[in-house]
């Protein structure tokens, strides 16, 4: 029964790497621009567990799947509005 373990009690034997790309710029909401952590995220990652990394990460990429998905709404805004984009159900606009 000993050899039956969860993936949750995997050993790692890698440290986990900081998610840093050296990008260090606070954003509008206090995250790095770069890596996407908080200030203090960023001030103890040495100091936390690895459970407690993993679950930075993650945050971090919610964050950052956050932000270009409001990136890309922003410019299909701008495009939507400069190109007037139709369907091609639409009948396409008359150059009169």
């Amino acid at each position: 029964m000993t050899e039956q373990k969860s993936q949750s009690q995997q050993l790692e034997f890698f440290e986990i790497p900081s998610p840093c790309i050296g990008v260090c710029e606070s954003g509008p909401r206090g995250f790095c621009k770069g890596c996407y952590r908080s200030r203090d995220e960023r001030l103890y990652w040495l100091k936390v567990d690895d459970a407690t990394k993993r679950k930075i990460i993650s945050a971090c990429a919610r964050r950052k799947k956050a932000v270009l998905t409001r990136a890309r709404k922003q410019q299909q805004k701008e495009l939507g509005e400069s190109i007037g984009q139709f369907t091609l159900f639409d009948d396409p606009p008359s150059s009169e």
